[in-house]
């Protein structure tokens, strides 16, 4: 690993796309904008690569990593699919899901991907940067958000500075994200005989969305033994501050995220928007911690649509 502030800034032109490329394929770090927070890449067929990841960011060993891919061809040479795959593939790839399949043996990824687990976690992004990066480095990409673990997730090249500088190689500057919330991710469980599915972390995609294109609204609850995917800790996402949640105005030392007819130091949105609520939290959490207050308050947000994934990440930041 370089000297300390030695992490290239890269621009998410022609010549970025093939310095960020060359720089994974050689088992280095690259921070990767995606449609829905930066992504800390690098190279999931190789022991090595994946284990800098880890290193970079403090992350549990016992936390498995998503691995982004170009299309479903990719994809299927990685992970056992079935019929429910395909049409969840058809209906939200390219974008913000990630579905939870049982791992081909032969699939040839670095073991610490999965944390030793037989499922493995899929991803087709839909930012045009990251797709870029992955057709030119001709391998799939291990992901996780491109910060600290446990701390509030990037959404803009900044926020990876903060955490990460001199501890990879490079950020590819593609401004701010879209969406601002992780993908959701899904678990389709009993591949072979095509029965059940579970929500394992809320985020752009509903649950609604997911049975009406499953055809299976009976969403099951599996007690997992271990973590199956990014997103499943009780605490995560934290501004290193206390939170309180469902706040109608701040007290004294709070600074106050606003969210509708409640204002705030930083608003969500004063239109009431949960998606623009969504691509907004990490960028006010982000202020709220860097802020001369104390604390942070949150004003109440409805628990239905995105602001299901919204409030998922809340109470972790809080816990």
């Amino acid at each position: 690993m370089r000297g300390k502030n030695a992490t290239e800034r890269l621009s998410p032109d022609e010549q970025g796309i093939a310095r960020a490329a060359q720089i994974l394929r050689d088992g280095g770090l690259v921070a990767v904008p995606t449609e829905t927070v930066y992504g800390l890449a690098a190279r999931a067929d190789s022991d090595e690569a994946v284990a800098k990841i880890y290193a970079a960011k403090g992350r549990p060993s016992f936390n498995p990593l998503i691995v982004h891919v170009g299309d479903t061809a990719q994809a299927n040479i990685l992970a056992q699919w079935d019929e429910r795959a395909t049409r969840m593939a058809e209906a939200f790839w390219p974008g913000p899901l990630t579905l939870v399949l049982p791992r081909r043996p032969d699939a040839g990824l670095a073991t610490a991907v999965t944390a030793g687990l037989p499922t493995l976690a899929l991803r087709c992004p839909a930012h045009p940067a990251m797709r870029a990066i992955i057709a030119a480095a001709q391998v799939p990409l291990a992901a996780p958000s491109a910060n600290r673990s446990g701390f509030v997730s990037p959404t803009m090249a900044e926020h990876v500075f903060q955490t990460l500088d001199g501890r990879i190689d490079a950020v590819l500057d593609g401004g701010a994200t879209a969406r601002g919330l992780e993908s959701s991710i899904v678990a389709l469980r009993d591949i072979a005989n095509g029965g059940g599915w579970q929500m394992l972390r809320p985020g752009p995609i509903t649950r609604e969305q997911i049975a009406e294109v499953i055809g299976d609204d009976r969403e099951i609850a599996v007690a997992a033994t271990a973590i199956e995917a990014p997103g499943q800790l009780a605490s995560h996402y934290a501004p290193g501050k206390p939170l309180r949640l469902e706040a109608e105005q701040a007290v004294p030392g709070e600074f106050m995220i606003g969210f509708g007819t409640i204002p705030g130091d930083c608003t969500l949105s004063s239109a009431g928007d949960l998606e623009e609520a969504a691509a907004r939290l990490y960028e006010c959490l982000h202020l709220a911690a860097e802020s001369e207050q104390a604390r942070i308050a949150v004003a109440p947000i409805p628990d239905r649509g995105i602001g299901t994934a919204i409030n998922d990440r809340l109470r972790r930041a809080a816990a």
